[in-house]
């Protein structure tokens, strides 16, 4: 997709049928999903803003049509120490 960087994540459905994600794989390394914030579907598909442990904050990206993860343009993508 245009501007975004395709990316692993593991994730489940809950009860109601959302997506939660639980880890992503971004640039060989793989962060657990501390939290997850807000949440928003527009012509891309499902953007979800996810926590990880250090506090940075990324956008997950999920286009259901594709089956396909994303890593967000607005994703805090500063070295990750």
């Amino acid at each position: 997709m245009n501007g975004m960087e395709p990316i692993e994540v593991v994730a489940k459905f809950d009860p109601q049928g959302n997506v939660v994600p639980q880890q992503f794989t971004w640039q060989g390394n793989s962060y657990p999903v501390e939290s997850i914030g807000r949440r928003w579907v527009d012509g891309t598909g499902q953007h979800i803003l996810v926590m990880i442990p250090n506090g940075k904050v990324f956008e997950l990206v999920y286009a259901p049509l594709e089956g396909h993860w994303y890593l967000g343009q607005s994703a805090d993508r500063r070295a990750i120490a």
